[in-house]
């Protein structure tokens, strides 16, 4: 562990002196509110630009939400986050009026050596535009800082601004208003409008907004929130240019099974594989104005269709097993006996815990990268009744490499035990409850 730590001090001397370390699953950010997530993919890592949820005080923001600035994070595994910290602030946007609190879905690209953010606001008395706009700011890294520009963009009125540029070096513009989706060309120097705005007519009637376009093998895939019943469903069409026309294809994921009023996604490939960003209100079961990004797998069938996505909490990446392992945000769990709870109800963004309370109860976390040469293993756990645990690998029914005993105590304790078969390279990891008792687990970690 001291290893560990020398490297974390090492990183950050390293890191912007704003940037934090993140260590996380789904969500992928615990220490605030964060959604709408654009992920891109710039000099080989992966760089996050979501919203910046906030709780709403008396007279700010609309519907509930609030959004004053915007964070930007990274990572080169998709489980190991930095916060590189606010990049662009309502109060720092000369045309934007810093009252409302609507810096509403945002996304970034990268074009001749510069990056450009693109967000949405209502303008102020400063602006020449009226009502809800889209500006850029600019940087020549992709994490900042970066400078907007004083004025918005001509002629795009609405949210959730999406660019994109095509093989052929042409740069478009999509964005959300009014429960439809338009879209225009961009000129080179991604500022300005090349042609006259055009509404996307030819998707389904209904509530749609936060669009985000990506190609692959020659389809263009135009992604959306869109309301089919009473909550945003995400759903997409496919074109054979950028401009259209689409045509209509189904669903992505379904509506949230818990209610989340919102969802917004994007799309993209890394190393080989593609990933679907979105959020849910996983910190904030109460009020989905505050919501959470989080990452999942995403596969196309043969003729380039998309497979349903089903939100998992365990998301994406390889764990390290020398880390903190949030078994809570498990790949399975058993049918009876354990269940996932938060460990602070005051203060949810400490996170959950696991309890199992029933002799064979399980759970289960995938994607475990243990390396070589760990040896024990060290549970934080608590019991008000005392009990034991075993650790296996892989297969709930295959023999243990650990049992640990606990003590009565409704304190949280560090529990470590030798382990009896050392694993190496990518395992998945079982914590089996082995009597009739009550546990509580919040981490565990090998060493």
């Amino acid at each position: 562990m001291k290893n560990f730590f020398y490297y974390l001090s090492v990183l950050s001397f390293l890191l912007p002196l704003n940037s934090n370390i993140v260590l996380a699953q789904n969500p992928l950010i615990l220490d605030q509110f964060t959604a709408d997530p654009s992920a891109r993919v710039f000099d080989g890592k992966v760089y996050l630009y979501p919203s910046h949820d906030i709780p709403c005080k008396e007279g700010q923001g609309i519907i509930g939400f609030c959004m004053a600035d915007y964070h930007v994070f990274s990572s080169d595994n998709l489980t190991d986050w930095i916060d590189h910290g606010v990049i662009v602030s309502q109060n720092k946007v000369e045309w934007a009026d810093s009252t409302k609190y609507a810096m509403w879905a945002p996304d970034c690209i990268y074009r001749d050596g510069k990056y450009y953010f693109y967000f949405p606001a209502i303008t102020g008395e400063r602006s020449s535009v009226k009502g809800m706009a889209v500006g850029v700011a600019t940087s020549n890294t992709p994490y900042g800082p970066f400078t907007p520009e004083p004025e918005p963009i001509t002629g795009v009125s609405g949210i959730d601004p999406n660019p994109f540029i095509d093989k052929d070096g042409q740069a478009y513009l999509y964005w959300a208003g009014m429960k439809n989706i338009s879209m225009a060309k961009l000129k080179s120097n991604m500022k300005e409008l090349a042609s006259e705005p055009k509404r996307i007519e030819e998707l389904p009637s209904g509530m749609k907004e936060g669009p985000y376009l990506f190609e692959r093998k020659g389809i263009y895939y135009l992604t959306y929130p869109y309301v089919i019943d009473s909550t945003e469903t995400l759903a997409y069409a496919i074109g054979e240019n950028p401009m259209g026309p689409f045509k209509y294809m189904g669903v992505i994921m379904d509506e949230s099974p818990i209610g989340c009023w919102t969802n917004q996604q994007s799309i993209f490939e890394y190393k080989g594989q593609w990933y679907l960003f979105y959020h849910h209100n996983d910190l904030s079961l109460d009020f989905d104005k505050n919501r959470s990004v989080r990452a999942d797998y995403l596969f196309f069938n043969e003729d380039g269709t998309i497979q349903k996505v089903i939100p998992t909490l365990r998301g994406v990446g390889i764990s390290d097993a020398k880390n903190n392992i949030q078994i809570d945000r498990y790949s399975a769990i058993s049918d009876k006996g354990a269940s996932i709870s938060y460990l602070d109800t005051l203060n949810k963004h400490e996170g959950w815990k696991t309890t199992l309370s029933k002799k064979g109860a399980w759970i289960q976390y995938n994607n475990i990268d243990f390396g070589k040469n760990f040896k024990s293993i060290n549970v934080k756990a608590s019991s008000e009744t005392g009990g034991a645990i075993d650790i296996l690998i892989d297969k709930v029914d295959g023999p243990p490499v650990a049992h640990i005993k606990i003590a009565k105590n409704t304190d949280w304790e560090l529990l470590n035990s030798v382990l009896s078969e050392i694993p190496s390279g990518i395992h998945n990891l079982i914590i089996l409850q082995n009597d009739q008792s009550n546990i509580e687990i919040d981490w565990v970690r090998f060493e």
